[in-house]
């Protein structure tokens, strides 16, 4: 039968760690996209790089508050996903909430991708939305045995777990482009092998505040090497509403790129900077240096060998200047450290819980 698992998501990052396990679902999975990422280099260009088919439905909540948002996915998902016997979401997003919300009331099993994280900073509205997640999940789905342990010191029971590895591996895997394909890219934007930072920025934390934002860009700027920054539409609204503009002079600026492009700037990068999640376990696969830029982080697998913490701007310049001061040391030691986030088959593990409820 088709169309009997529905996939709820609606951000960037939610697309990548799921592309895995709905190219195995095929006809299975029902596609849902609440919007909350609405811009074509959030979307459709990650959609289209990991070759993943045409969304069932769109629900367009992006755009509004938190609340708005998590109101409206759950009052348009339950006619979305009507008919269908389960419900996946991933991560710690706005939608994820509200998937798990839909599934609640329609009394249909939810499989939580991403199970287990924690930053234990309350502060995060992240933190409250994965928690919650979990606790209504009836499989949580942990990358690793850390989050397994999370899971196990709240009370949830371990027959509702299941340790499956982290799915970004498959995806990148699967998109990651070819020495070539890297060349070119990197010769189409003037820069060299390991001769460029590569940062991002995000989170409300970095970039709602004009003046920490604008500390964040003038340390990026004494870097000793060019920076690229893709630049996110939140980070680009502070920055044009606080006439922040000036300070993006001594920054390589680029629109938000595609997957596979972005998997060929962080490979080839000498150092990354970042708030984002999902970059500290990519660069575990690539094997790059990363400064975390946020207070805390819900991937502490990395800490002390991929990445580093910092939520001080000047810090954080420090720490990418000593990993710039003997890049081939830097990527000689990290060469030899395997990911933490499991052996590449997590999706596989995914059909096999699901499998198992009868559903498929």
């Amino acid at each position: 039968m088709t169309d009997r698992i529905a996939v709820f998501f609606g951000t960037r990052p939610e697309i990548i760690k799921l592309g895995p396990l709905i190219s195995l679902l095929g006809s299975s999975a029902r596609l849902i996209h609440t919007g909350q990422h609405f811009d074509r280099e959030l979307s459709v260009l990650i959609l289209d790089d990991l070759n993943i088919p045409s969304v069932a439905r769109t629900l367009h909540v992006g755009g509004s508050t938190r609340a708005q948002q998590i109101g409206q996915a759950v009052l348009k998902g339950e006619s979305a996903v009507s008919g269908c016997n389960a419900i996946v979401v991933q991560g710690d997003t706005n939608s994820a909430l509200a998937g798990a919300l839909v599934a609640n009331s329609l009394e249909i099993p939810l499989f939580h991708v991403e199970a287990g994280l924690r930053s234990y900073d309350r502060r995060m509205p992240e933190e409250h939305n994965r928690v919650l997640v979990d606790h209504l999940a009836d499989v949580c789905w942990a990358p690793t045995l850390g989050n397994v342990n999370n899971l196990l010191e709240e009370g949830i029971p371990d027959s509702r777990i299941e340790q499956t590895g982290n799915s970004v591996l498959e995806a990148l895997r699967s998109v990651s482009p070819d020495p070539a394909q890297v060349a070119r890219l990197l010769a189409g934007v003037g820069l060299a092998h390991r001769g460029f930072v590569l940062t991002t920025l995000h989170r409300p934390e970095n970039v709602d505040d004009p003046e920490r934002l604008a500390h964040t860009l003038k340390s990026l700027a004494n870097l000793p090497l060019p920076v690229v920054f893709p630049m996110h539409p939140r980070t680009k609204s502070t920055i044009e509403s606080a006439e922040l503009d000036g300070l993006l002079d001594g920054l390589q600026v680029i629109p938000p790129v595609g997957y596979a492009d972005f998997l060929g700037l962080l490979g080839a990068c000498a150092v990354a900077i970042s708030d984002s999640g999902g970059i500290q376990e990519e660069v575990s696969v690539l094997k790059v240096p990363l400064v975390v830029l946020r207070r805390s982080t819900e991937r502490p697998e990395v800490l002390g060998t991929f990445a580093s913490l910092t939520d001080d701007p000047d810090e954080m310049f420090e720490l990418a200047s000593r990993v710039l001061t003997d890049v081939e040391g830097k990527f000689e030691e990290l060469a030899a450290l395997p990911s933490p986030f499991g052996d590449g088959r997590a999706a596989q593990r995914m059909v096999a819980s699901i499998e198992r409820f009868g559903i498929l």
